[in-house]
């Protein structure tokens, strides 16, 4: 089979799917950005499919008119807890059973989340390579989420290159 074959073959086969994990709840941009950014660069590159929980969470709020959600969360507690656990289904489904590995961005931000912490450790259970960025000195790295990382990088450009021996076909 010729490379051109390969490639296409390859690609039907199967295209790999990546889940961007990282805080939102107490990011100053939701976590949009680095998402944004590490999307195209991952479809464009190593042809990989994202899966941006920024992006689904719009698309439910959408869905389930709760725009507003965030002030639920003092007016309306049990609204609140209601979409909240629908979002937590839908990335804890995604996480268990649609994506091939995590990358995770680990920063301060996530500290006062738990949904970051929760999306390593299931991607640990199922045995998904999980690629952390990790933004904080290493001594306030929790040895959970170390122990769970496949690999640990201080930045994403050395992640690029690290994914694109990995996956570059």
């Amino acid at each position: 089979m010729d490379f051109i074959k390969w490639k296409f073959a390859k690609k039907k086969i199967k295209t790999m799917i990546g889940y961007l994990s990282g805080a939102m709840e107490f990011s100053n941009d939701e976590g949009a950005g680095w998402r944004n950014d590490l999307t195209l660069w991952l479809e464009s590159n190593i042809e990989h499919k994202v899966f941006n929980p920024v992006i689904e969470s719009e698309n439910l709020m959408k869905s389930y008119g709760a725009e507003s959600y965030r002030d639920w969360k003092v007016s309306n507690i049990d609204k609140y807890l209601n979409f909240i656990r629908i979002c937590v289904d839908r990335d804890i489904e995604i996480v268990r059973n649609k994506c091939d590995y995590i990358i995770c961005l680990w920063d301060e931000s996530v500290l006062k989340g738990a949904g970051t912490h929760a999306e390593v450790t299931i991607a640990y259970e199922c045995n998904k390579p999980i690629y952390l960025v990790n933004k904080l000195p290493e001594a306030d790295l929790s040895g959970w989420i170390m122990a769970c990382s496949t690999k640990i990088f201080s930045d994403f450009e050395t992640l690029k290159s690290f994914l694109l021996k990995e996956y570059r076909f």
